[in-house]
């Protein structure tokens, strides 16, 4: 697997990552990650990761870029591993030192395609109109996906997205799974202790990268409208990225510095269960996610999620017994919001539903179709060499 991000850096692509590989090992299937090195100082060791020399991206703190000359410069290394197919999970360096590297090895391409960068790309290049922003995304996500052997993709609205830029590439929709047995346990009682937050303060939570694409802004104003209804409603914020400083300010601007509580990131096997379990509800409004593994998150934690379905997360929700699904408008996504913190017993039946809605999405059974569709694609890049063979004996033959 190659990938441009990937823990310690935490966000949706690195957690994907890191299931796929935990389930395909627990499968008795090994990988390796070609990863960018973070801080040499705090490399964890694990000869299964292979960290590549990187440097700082501009306007971007938490990413680096890998060089793609030191990926290349593997080939020799990995023609001994006897590998099957390669893995590309980014479209940046990952996405061309992928291929590049892959095709020295005589190896298939899978690419999973994490995110909607129609969606996300004018964030980062605010110099460029969005318009212009767009039409590069999109043209992009085409040249790109005609370089590998198959797709995968989070959700059906993603693939039917791609399927309308005009991509013909093989794909296969495929979410990551959960692991119910990390997904489990957690004490609220000990989150809100630990923030000084009163048993019986009605609390929101919200985890995700603290980035624009996220719709943070449309989450705290419908908060402002919740206020009206629920004085003293909390809303916890658990995690970090470019646009923490605006959301702070968004926050003040709106009157709610005493109503939003920023945490930071929090480690995955013990604080974050906590935060989750805490939550009355958990909130959520992006437009842009492919599939929205925070809301399995909670689901799995019995935690009862309020939020608009779109994209991605229309998928997650469909049918779910414990999430009620709001309107993408202010009124109808903060009327949702009281509608769940002012009715115990509908708080109580969410949360009892909660736990099943996400049993469907293991991450063993998903790991499962990956193997499936990585076994296809290696047999049929086999049965092409051994064409590809088979007519250069014949035209050798007809030569002679």
């Amino acid at each position: 697997m190659v990938s441009d991000v990937s823990f310690p850096r935490v966000n949706g692509v690195s957690t994907s990552i890191e299931t796929f590989r935990r389930s395909l090992a627990e499968l008795g299937h090994e990988s390796v990650l070609i990863a960018p090195d973070y801080c040499a100082s705090a490399a964890e060791g694990d000869p299964s990761v292979i960290r590549i020399a990187a440097r700082p991206v501009p306007r971007d703190p938490e990413d680096r870029l890998m060089s793609a000359r030191r990926i290349r410069a593997l080939a020799p290394v990995l023609a001994a591993g006897g590998f099957d197919v390669l893995h590309v999970h980014t479209p940046f360096v990952a996405h061309y030192a992928g291929v590049a590297l892959a095709r020295r090895l005589g190896l298939p391409v899978v690419e999973t395609y994490h995110t909607f960068f129609e969606e996300y790309l004018h964030h980062y290049v605010p110099l460029l109109p969005r318009a212009a922003t767009r039409w590069l995304a999109r043209r992009l996500s085409v040249s790109q996906c005609r370089d590998v052997a198959a797709l995968i993709v989070p959700s059906a609205q993603m693939l039917a997205t791609l399927r309308g830029y005009g991509v013909t590439t093989r794909a296969e929709v495929l979410p990551t799974g959960i692991d119910p047995d990390r997904f489990c346990g957690g004490d609220g009682s000990r989150f809100r202790q630990t923030h000084g937050i009163a048993p019986d303060r009605p609390l929101l939570v919200h985890i995700s990268r603290v980035a624009h694409e996220k719709n943070i802004d449309f989450v705290l104003e419908a908060l402002a409208l919740v206020r009206r209804d629920v004085p003293d409603v909390l809303l916890a914020i658990a995690g970090e990225g470019p646009a923490l400083a605006h959301v702070r300010r968004r926050a003040a601007h709106l009157g709610l510095a005493a109503h939003v509580l920023f945490v930071g990131y929090l480690a995955r096997d013990g604080a974050l269960l906590d935060c989750y379990r805490a939550g009355d509800a958990f909130v959520f409004a992006s437009r842009t996610e492919t599939q929205g593994l925070v809301l399995l998150e909670a689901l799995a934690l019995g935690v009862p999620v309020v939020s608009t379905a779109v994209m991605g997360t229309a998928d997650v929700l469909r049918g779910a017994a414990g999430a009620i699904i709001a309107p993408d408008d202010l009124a109808g996504f903060a009327a949702a919001i009281a509608r769940v913190l002012k009715d115990p017993a509908l708080r109580a039946r969410l949360a009892a539903a909660a736990p099943g809605d996400a049993a469907g999405w293991t991450a063993r059974a998903m790991a499962e179709r990956l193997l499936t569709l990585y076994r296809s694609v290696t047999a049929a890049n086999l049965a092409a060499s051994y064409s590809g063979g088979e007519a250069h004996e014949e035209l050798v033959e007809h030569a002679d």
